[in-house]
């Protein structure tokens, strides 16, 4: 395992200064966000050119990504689908091997998920990608037993690990191990149980680190433990000292 930092953790930079930002805290990797609604890097931009995209992405400090994290937006049907392949095309360039998107909203039929994810993951295996889900609790893998069983469904895919959504959220509390068998990229935290501590300062919040690196190795995982603490207006902590404070605990148990 090694510790990745996430471009939104500086996301009110631009896209370049951001990874020279992280560059310059002595990460070796990041994992890039490619949302729609940001200022960094758009999926639609990728659609529009690649060569254009990796020009930007050339124009940073060169550190190689070790995922793609993804959101279309409000991205539907043809679109959606050529704003991913677009993305695919650019991932296998980076040689970037995980590249995770949302699942659909809670509440979607099961059924209809599994024939929706199918196609992409299929489509990314050809491309030699690993299609992952975030484990988010606004969507249908905020249930944990939902999130493993999409996983075992639908050949190829696996999830993003994303624990804070497991303290908060409609299943706050519920046990996740089931998850970790196809966890393939993992971002963290620190946050509590109560409204409001989706985020709080490091060592103030219930994240279990240890154990999560515990039950990671356990099922053989060796990619990435991402520090992704969101750089938001209304942070009421230095993301930055956050950051180093992570990346220094994360290193310590692995």
């Amino acid at each position: 395992m090694f510790v990745a930092c996430n471009t939104l953790c500086f996301s009110r930079e631009p896209m370049e200064s951001a990874i020279r930002h992280i560059a310059d805290l002595e990460f070796r990797k990041i994992d890039l966000a490619i949302f729609e609604g940001e200022g960094h890097l758009r999926p639609s931009e990728v659609a529009e050119g690649i060569d254009a995209a990796l020009g930007r992405l050339r124009a940073a400090p060169s550190m190689t990504p070790s995922a793609y994290n993804l959101d279309f937006g409000d991205a539907e049907g043809a679109t959606y689908r050529r704003r991913f392949e677009a993305i695919c095309r650019l991932a296998k360039v980076q040689t970037v091997a995980v590249i995770t998107i949302p699942a659909s909203p809670a509440g979607t039929p099961f059924e209809d998920e599994v024939k929706r994810l199918g196609s992409l993951a299929s489509y990314a295996s050809r491309e030699g990608l690993v299609l992952a889900l975030m484990t988010d609790s606004k969507t249908m893998t905020c249930d944990p037993s939902v999130a493993a069983s999409l996983c075992k469904a639908v050949p190829g895919l696996s999830l993003t690990l994303d624990p804070s959504h497991y303290l908060q959220g409609p299943y706050a509390g519920v046990n996740y191990d089931e998850v970790f068998p196809f966890v393939q990229n993992v971002l963290l935290r620190d946050s509590g149980r109560q409204p409001g501590e989706f985020q709080v300062r490091v060592g103030q919040g219930e994240i279990e680190y240890g154990r999560i690196v515990n039950l990671l190795e356990r099922n053989g995982y060796d990619r990435a433990l991402t520090v992704s603490i969101l750089d938001s207006l209304d942070s009421p902590f230095d993301v930055e000292v956050e950051v180093r404070k992570l990346k220094l605990l994360l290193e310590s148990l692995i």
